[in-house]
């Protein structure tokens, strides 16, 4: 199922408080695009369009889809149908911002937050582009103006809830997201790339409030984007107090980083809703944990998950295997180890995506994956050379053997 579009929903928000007229449009798989596109914009006659970019592509190794071509399409029928300034903005877009910038041919792009450069770019155009373009934003003609992050994110607005209700994808769980920013630096990792690495918080009452707003129009499954829920503890703790004292009656998932949980933080959060969570665990082995630098040992990732269990909260296992240091037996380590949680659903990943400006692409450079001047725009993924034949086999002989539902 499509998500639902919560970043450029939160620009939108910010545009419109700005004093701009706004029109969200969300575009499912199930529509006609390019019709809905253009009846739109033949409605509203928009001066600038901003278009969203979610993802590059799907991070599947063995058969990888470039998304970008949904995005080329989609920019084609802008262009074609209003003369109207386009400017790209979102997560994947700001892992590759001169690069997506130049392969859609867009006028314009904002790498990292939206909700203030937005609007502050759309007054730099009301004024004829005078003076340097505001902060994150890149031109096609000119160098790009260094990026900032808000420090205050209860300053910045939320969705208004009316967003979803007459949305094809109200269905969907409804997107929520407490923090931005991440200072674990995993190997492989783009969050800091997309959000900074310090975190940065909204007060758990905004948190509830919106939620509460949400709520009352008829929601009540939620999704908390956060990279790591858990992270820092004493807020995770507080904002589920906060949960449970509005008495929501909402059905949660979260994502949690397998270190720094105690039992009060689970059993706040089974009471504050949290029916599952996404332990991203990765591997069972202690030298791989350690080569992605990862802050958790094996013994912590299965305390955690039984504290989870028997809280009756379902748990999500993923293995992502092939990094840097990885054998045959520490593959074999890991499977076992995943197997031995039990876990209610676990994923696992042959291969690494390649991101810039991560370690894991100085050591692709190093071994002789990738050289320094290749753009991973395009989907490159790391798999240790000596198990590039094996592991692929490997799995899908695991897979083929899996109980089917």
């Amino acid at each position: 199922m499509t998500p639902l579009p919560f970043g450029l929903a939160c620009v939108a928000a910010a545009t419109e408080r700005a004093g701009h007229e706004v029109q969200l449009l969300t575009l499912p798989s199930t529509i006609d695009l390019k019709g809905r596109i253009r009846e739109t914009i033949q409605r509203q006659r928009p001066d600038v369009i901003g278009i969203s970019v979610r993802n590059i592509d799907d991070q599947n190794m063995p058969n990888p889809r470039f998304l970008l071509e949904n995005s080329k399409n989609v920019v084609a029928t802008c262009r074609a149908t209003s003369p109207a300034t386009i400017v790209l903005g979102g997560a994947g877009y700001s892992i590759f911002p001169e690069s997506a910038l130049a392969y859609l041919g867009v006028d314009m792009g904002i790498q990292g937050e939206g909700e203030v450069a937005f609007p502050a770019l759309l007054s730099w155009i009301e004024r004829g582009k005078e003076g340097p373009a505001p902060p994150g934003v890149y031109l096609a003609t000119r160098p790009p103006t260094p990026r900032a992050c808000g420090a205050d994110l209860d300053a910045l607005p939320l969705p208004d809830p009316s967003l979803w209700l007459h949305s094809e994808l109200a269905t969907a769980r409804i997107p929520v997201q407490s923090r931005r920013g991440c200072p674990l630096d995993c190997i492989y990792c783009s969050t800091s790339i997309i959000e900074g690495r310090p975190v940065r918080r909204r007060s758990p009452a905004a948190v509830v409030h919106w939620l509460t707003e949400v709520r009352q129009c008829g929601f009540r499954d939620f999704y908390f984007v956060d990279n790591t829920f858990n992270v820092p503890l004493a807020y995770a703790k507080e904002l589920c107090r906060k949960i449970i004292a509005a008495e929501l009656g909402l059905d949660w998932w979260a994502i949690v980083y397998p270190k720094w949980v105690d039992p009060e933080l689970v059993e706040l959060m089974s009471k504050a809703g949290c029916t599952q969570v996404s332990l991203g665990f990765e591997s069972g082995s202690e030298p791989v944990l350690r080569q992605l630098n990862k802050q958790f040992n094996c013994a912590e990732v299965v305390t955690i998950a039984v504290m989870f269990r028997d809280a009756g909260i379902k748990r999500n296992g993923f293995l992502l295997l092939g990094a840097p240091g990885e054998t045959r037996d520490s593959v074999e380590e890991s499977l076992a180890f995943a197997d031995g949680m039990q876990l209610d659903a676990l994923k696992v990943t042959v291969g690494l995506r390649i991101y810039p400006q991560t370690p894991l692409a100085l050591m692709a450079v190093t071994d002789g994956l990738i050289s320094p001047d290749d753009d991973l725009l395009f989907p490159r993924f790391y798999l240790t050379p000596t198990l590039r034949d094996w592991l692929p086999a490997r799995i899908a002989e695991r897979d083929s053997q899996q109980p089917t539902a």
